[in-house]
């Protein structure tokens, strides 16, 4: 069973510690914070996704060469800047970023990660780094402040932890996420980060990882861009103790269950805090042939700015849904679908039937909006969060750099 830690953050299990401070690579201001540390007591299994995007960070590229080798332990992460797009000094400054991390908590450079977030073309201020790095305390609690070092417009931390049994032991698992706009992952989200006490074996954690990520962030969209920097790292150092989780089936189903459950949490968070956003919208396609094509067809929904649109304004216009879902290219039967907004039945087999548009309005007032389409095409179903686009997001996306 899965308990939720009242408080809990990415430092939550047994052997983690991390810390932020500000360093000046983002304007000053109240508890704002640019510069973290995440760090593990022992060298803990770690699997990773980053992004696809032809156009990496240099700190993406850094990561991924020593996330293949299974083991790490500390992530050092910055906003403000994102260290990508400024060539060959991109790396340079990656590798040096490390370097001062490892010296800071005595370990070697190769066993730490980096992660940066931020305006794009911009070399990180490595003297600001130099300078500040010494000034990061770690400690238990230190992962409050790790989540707000990371963000970069979020209007606030997004973290977490959980507990759940495996074989008559607790295991933790915490984490941290940022990343609020530029977000349409095809891999992983913005930034996230999550610790876990549990043994986990690699090859099993690449996998459960892998899973979990394909069911959540994944599956979000706030403006159909992926970013140059998306990254999402999950470290297990074993300190719960006891056999690996692997070891036994019931142990690696319910750890899977509790990884996912972590991610979907999360990436739900990011949707909800979209850069101007004032709704969180959910899709649900069930009755599809396969997993993959009802994914698709709920995160083609999710990702157009017509369906966005029509959540921000209230406004019932179920066609741009179908229109949504015909586009997604997954195979189904236009006059089978059935089209619900918040449990009200608006579509029947293809066609509208009717209802009250002043009902629809209202059920679209609320701060969470569900789309449900069901395709009578299979047995199979997915979900993906978005948001409504506002004109917030343009204002603000018009004047990110000045």
């Amino acid at each position: 069973m899965i308990e939720l830690i009242k408080g809990g953050s990415v430092t939550s299990a047994k052997g983690f510690i991390a810390g932020g401070t500000y360093a000046g690579l983002k304007r000053s201001g109240e508890d704002v914070l640019d510069l973290g540390l995440l760090y593990s007591e022992v060298l803990a299994n770690v699997a990773a996704t980053f992004t696809t995007n032809m156009v990496k960070s240099p700190s993406v590229v850094l990561s991924q060469r020593r996330v293949a080798k299974g083991k790490a332990r500390a992530v050092v992460a910055n906003s403000g800047c994102a260290n990508a797009c400024v060539g060959e000094q991109g790396l340079k400054d990656a590798e040096e970023f490390t370097a001062l991390a490892a010296k800071h908590v005595g370990i070697q450079p190769e066993e730490v990660l980096i992660c940066s977030t931020g305006l794009i073309g911009v070399e990180l201020p490595m003297a600001l780094i130099r300078h500040n790095i010494g000034n990061i305390h770690l400690s238990e609690h230190g992962g409050h402040k790790f989540a707000r070092a990371i963000m970069t417009t979020d209007s606030h931390p997004k973290e977490m932890a959980i507990s759940v049994d495996l074989s008559g032991r607790k295991v933790t698992l915490g984490g941290a996420a940022k990343g609020v706009g530029m977000i349409h992952p095809n891999m992983a989200t913005m930034l996230c980060f999550i610790a876990t006490d549990a043994p986990v074996g690699l090859e099993f954690l690449r996998k459960a990882t892998k899973e979990a990520i394909e069911t959540s962030f994944n599956q979000i969209d706030v403006d159909g861009d992926t970013s140059t920097n998306d990254t999402c790292i999950v470290m297990a150092n074993g300190k719960a103790g006891g056999q690996p989780v692997e070891a036994n089936p019931a142990d690696a189903k319910a750890f899977q269950e509790a990884l996912t459950y972590i991610c979907i949490s999360l990436a739900k968070e990011l949707a909800r805090d979209g850069e101007g956003a004032q709704r969180l919208l959910e899709v649900v396609v069930d009755g599809a042939k396969t997993v993959a094509d009802a994914r698709k067809a709920a995160r083609e929904v999710c990702g157009s700015n017509l369906v966005k649109s029509m959540v921000h304004g209230r406004d019932p216009n179920w066609g741009r849904i179908m229109m949504a879902l015909g586009k997604s290219g997954i195979d189904f039967d236009e006059s089978k679908v059935d089209i619900f907004i918040n449990d009200i039945h608006i579509v029947h087999d293809g066609v509208s039937i009717p209802y009250m548009k002043e009902a629809v309005i209202s059920a679209m007032s609320v701060p969470d909006v569900q789309f449900r389409l069901s395709l009578h095409a299979g047995e199979a179903s997915g979900t993906a969060w978005g948001c409504d686009l506002t004109e917030e997001y343009v204002t603000f996306n018009s004047a990110y750099a000045t």
